[in-house]
């Protein structure tokens, strides 16, 4: 059985350093190497130190692993993880790959560069070892060329995109000698254990996720361009509004580079044969004249976008295509997409995108139809089936709904004849599908979602999905019960699954009448919960705050009490009921969404789960359990010999600078989650499953419900003239205002357990108690709902 242990990575540039880091991640030790410097630089010299040196030799690979480790967002999912990488260089280290159950090299995109290493790697690694390219565009056989027979049974193209680790798009390339069993395995290493969304593709120029999206991308800057659109307008327009990355397609051009996109569209250009748009590839004017004045984006400080600080301020200007100067960015506005602010739904917005009488719904047919056309011509050459360039084009640039999705959302009949209009008639197999009576690219049967294959004119199940829970394939015939914020699923085998999906699923009333149905349902007649979702935003971004707010302005104190009662024991029945209750958060999880992960039986977290208690951020301190949480978690932490109120410390700073996890294994160093007891999944996808069969494990093993505790040590007075030395210091720095001051020093009393002359334990409805007093005490402050309203108008909270 084939098993990935240790890893050498081959090039130390943005994307080997970055995919070593995501090696080590997964707990694999990693071994980096790159060049040794043709001599010493300038500092090197001044301390006498010549290519002899170790410092010097491996001074390439240090200062390019130092720049990975300093980026933004972080590579690694906590800092400590970084030490399970080994730093070396292609002369010295080389042998050391024999020990290595994984080659990945990611040196330039050059062949004659990259035969170099390979002549390296086959002189020193073990028979059956895999060698890997993370090239992007250079074709797989080529590279394999000359190779011996078990190097080229073992080598393939394995293309991850940046940044490695949140990006989930892993291509598998098979070479012409690849062995089957080698793809199998790094299909399913890559979503098992990489977290990826694996695609199959062929080794053919850009392979399919590149191929598509920067053809959409050219397409749509050239269509800007006849339009008379400005950089704003297409960001705007090619952004969440159609469940795409906020950054839309100038600004993702800055980030990335546009030299990098010149340089595929270039590769294009120049090796497609048979493609009938490869003038596409052609660059626009605009294009050709940024890259003659090396306006390249970010890495030459100016693009399409330009910073610049003015009275002290950073501002940001875009480039005007007519005068190629800069002017101050401008909020754009188009009656189209204010036509789809109440459509929450992505899939509902795109028919009522593609009507726009406006500019934008002009745009929205040109370019959808377009790119639209161009995925249909690329079948078969690209890939076999259309599900694999759907899942390329979503996970490689971040789209939430492919090309074909879209279609089927907007209605296939309408949305060929919407690109017939546009005269981007599609391929003909389109036609041969509706003529044969099939008129969607994907359709659900038997809870399974299945895909229109081309070749036996018949669908057949997404392969590699069979053990997902995907809520929208068994929304149909599941759902046991809903409300305007949440349904409730059957998800089988004894289990329900409760879903929100309020507005970035937060809780209200609907949500929490969810959440007391799904208690009650799974007691009576099931042996489990689960609590999650598929929204690609959010598992829960906490309270809604507009019924507190509207309280607190009437000075209704006994409807707010009431209302952080029942959240409370909302949140507390999550732990005391009959069953294990299960919560599978992801990405933001935040105040209220944190607290309910802090009072179920297990967590089942995707690695990107961002998590904290943020609500010192709209004046007030978690009031839904998570301040007695903490306190709860603390004490049993204490261990003879600690430092009791150090360990208080970190949790009390942790809630007063509304602190957010930076992955689930912070959160887990965090408190947040608990060490040996909570799990985290790599792959989003399975999320769902894993959390469902938690909890059939907890039931099979004798769940019982646990007792309410009555044992929590708290510092009482020791701990509040603590907390209250390091307020008064920060206030008198001037690093906190006189609100943050008295927001902490509510947190710190209900924290330390009260005004208690010694520590000792005490209950948790004691504490529950201690914060719902605090928290209503604070809805009354003037400066509170000011920051409630800065964030329910759109903008931040004021730090008042």
């Amino acid at each position: 059985m084939r098993r990935i242990n240790k890893v050498a990575v081959l090039g130390a540039g943005i994307m080997g350093s970055r995919i070593a880091m995501h090696f080590a991640n997964i707990g694999c030790r990693v071994l980096l190497l790159d060049m040794v410097p043709r001599e010493p630089n300038e500092a090197e010299k001044a301390k006498g130190l010549d290519t002899s040196s170790p410092l010097v030799r491996n001074r390439i690979v240090s200062d390019l692993f130092t720049a990975a480790l300093k980026g933004k967002p972080a590579s690694t999912y906590t800092t400590d993880m970084a030490q399970r990488i080994e730093l070396g260089n292609f002369d010295d280290d080389m042998s050391k790959i024999k020990d290595v159950d994984w080659v990945i090299e990611v040196v330039v995109e050059r062949l004659d560069i990259k035969k170099l290493i390979y002549d390296k790697v086959e002189a020193h690694r073990k028979p059956g070892t895999l060698v890997t390219s993370n090239t992007s565009g250079i074709p797989i056989h080529l590279m394999s060329e000359g190779r011996g027979e078990d190097f080229q049974k073992h080598f393939c193209g394995t293309h991850f995109f940046n940044p490695p680790r949140y990006l989930r798009l892993l291509e598998i390339i098979p070479g012409p000698k690849t062995d089957p069993e080698i793809i199998d395995f790094l299909m399913h290493y890559g979503d098992l254990y990489l977290g990826k969304q694996t695609v199959l593709c062929k080794d053919t120029p850009a392979f399919i996720a590149n191929r598509l999206g920067i053809y959409a991308m050219v397409q749509t800057i050239r269509t800007a361009q006849e339009m008379g659109l400005s950089v704003e307008a297409v960001d705007k327009l090619t952004g969440p509004v159609v469940g795409r990355p906020k950054s839309g397609t100038f600004r993702l051009s800055d980030v990335v580079g546009l030299d990098t996109t010149v340089n595929v569209c270039n590769n294009l250009k120049a090796t497609l044969k048979n493609d009938e748009s490869v003038e596409a590839f052609e660059l626009p004017d605009i294009m050709a004249k940024l890259m003659e004045n090396k306006w390249l984006g970010e890495k030459s400080g100016q693009g399409f976008y330009k910073k610049v600080k003015e009275g002290g301020k950073s501002v940001i200007l875009a480039l005007d295509f007519e005068s190629m100067e800069y002017k101050p960015s401008e909020k754009v506005s188009f009656d189209t997409l204010n036509t789809t602010k109440g459509i929450d739904r992505l899939a509902d917005r795109f028919a009522v995108l593609l009507k726009g009488k406006d500019k934008a719904g002009e745009f929205y047919r040109k370019t959808f139809t377009d790119g639209f056309k161009y995925a249909t011509n690329r079948i078969p050459e690209i890939a076999d089936e259309l599900f694999r360039v759907d899942d390329a084009i979503k996970a490689g640039f971040g789209w939430e709904m492919g090309l074909f999705e879209t279609a089927d959302a907007v209605g296939v009949k309408d949305f060929i004849a919407i690109a017939e209009a546009e005269g981007n008639k599609p391929a003909d197999w389109v036609y041969e599908m509706l003529k044969a009576g099939h008129e969607s690219f994907y359709k659900v049967e038997g809870g399974q979602r299945q895909y229109y294959d081309i070749d036996s004119k018949s669908y057949k199940a997404i392969p590699g999905t069979e053990s997902f829970i995907i809520l929208d394939n068994i929304r149909k015939n599941n759902v046991v019960w809903k409300n305007a914020g949440s349904s409730i699923f059957d998800l089988g085998d004894g289990i329900l699954g409760l879903e929100f999906h309020s507005k970035m699923n937060t809780f209200g009333a609907e949500v929490i009448e969810g959440l007391n149905k799904s208690y009650d349902l799974a007691e009576k007649d099931f042996r489990g919960l689960v609590v999650g979702n598929d929204s690609n935003q959010a598992f829960s971004a906490g309270a809604n705050l507009a019924m507190l707010f509207m309280y607190a302005i009437e000075q209704e104190w006994d409807e707010i009490f009431m209302i952080i009662e029942q959240f409370q024991r909302t949140m507390m029945r999550a732990r005391y009921s009959t069953i294990p209750v299960v919560t599978a958060p992801h990405t933001l999880t935040l105040g209220g969404g944190c607290e309910l992960n802090l009072h179920a039986d297990k967590v089942v977290a995707a690695a990107e789960t961002y998590m904290g208690l943020v609500e010192v951020g709209v004046g007030v301190i978690p009031g839904g359990g998570g301040t007695k949480e903490m306190a709860l978690r603390c004490s049993d932490m204490y261990q003879p010999g600690d430092s009791e109120l150090n360990i208080l410390q970190n949790a009390f700073m942790n809630i007063a600078q509304a602190k957010v996890s930076g992955s689930a294994h912070e959160a887990m160093e965090m408190n947040y989650l608990k060490q040996g007891r909570d799990q985290i999944v790599l792959n989003r996808s399975r999320l769902l499953a894993e959390a469902k069969q938690a909890a059939v494990e907890l039931a099979e093993n004798g769940y019982t419900m646990p007792t309410k505790r009555k044992d929590i040590k708290v510092q009482g007075k020791a701990g509040i003239a603590l907390f209250k030395a390091g307020i008064k210091a920060m206030r008198l720095g001037n690093y906190i205002s006189d609100h943050d001051a008295l927001i902490a020093e509510k947190l710190a009393y209900v924290i330390s357990g009260g005004d208690l002359s010694y520590a000792q334990n005490v209950t948790e409805e004691y504490l529950l108690e201690l914060e719902r007093e605090a928290f209503v005490s604070l809805c009354g402050e003037r400066k509170t709902l000011e920051r409630m309203q800065g964030l329910l108008t759109g903008g931040k909270p004021p730090r008042n």
